[in-house]
């Protein structure tokens, strides 16, 4: 089992919640993890990381699959114009590789905002830190668990 997941498991478990990772297949994309979940494509978690322009701080926003983050939103909520982070900054803070960002379970915590839009399923799916792997959850306990906040960030 690959480290990255086994942290997502750990970090679940750790927060009293069962262990509902699975290996989904081909699951880098939103469009890949809905096909692989048999969910709709707004239920799929996006785990977008980006960096502080001056202060390269990072931040992360969850959004529903079919959305994307407006940068001049995210960058008004952060307080500072942001940029996508490389794909080395994104593994060096969350201990995940692009296609395999979990919500849970990062190596350095960072400020988390939400999509309102997750909050309209019973159920949403998250990469499980591979490309490979994902779990379910409710989107008011993932809410609760990463500490997001609500927030009007997509386009």
């Amino acid at each position: 089992m690959s480290k990255s997941l086994q942290r997502v498991r750990q970090a679940l478990l750790e927060a009293g919640m069962p262990d509902t990772t699975f290996e989904a297949g081909e699951a880098r994309t939103a469009e890949q993890a809905a096909q692989a979940c048999g969910c709709a494509l707004d239920q799929i978690v996006k785990s977008i990381i980006f960096a502080g322009e001056g202060s390269g701080a990072v931040r992360l926003f969850l959004t529903a699959g079919g959305n994307r983050v407006c940068a001049g939103k995210a960058s008004a909520l952060a307080g500072e114009a942001l940029v996508r982070a490389d794909g080395q900054l994104v593994r060096d803070t969350t201990g995940f590789a692009i296609g395999g960002v979990s919500p849970v379970g990062h190596l350095t915590p960072s400020p988390i905002w939400m999509d309102p839009r997750l909050t309209e399923f019973a159920t949403v799916w998250a990469a499980a830190g591979t490309p490979r792997h994902v779990f379910s959850i409710d989107p008011q306990v993932l809410m609760s668990l990463t500490k997001a906040t609500l927030a009007d960030f997509v386009e």
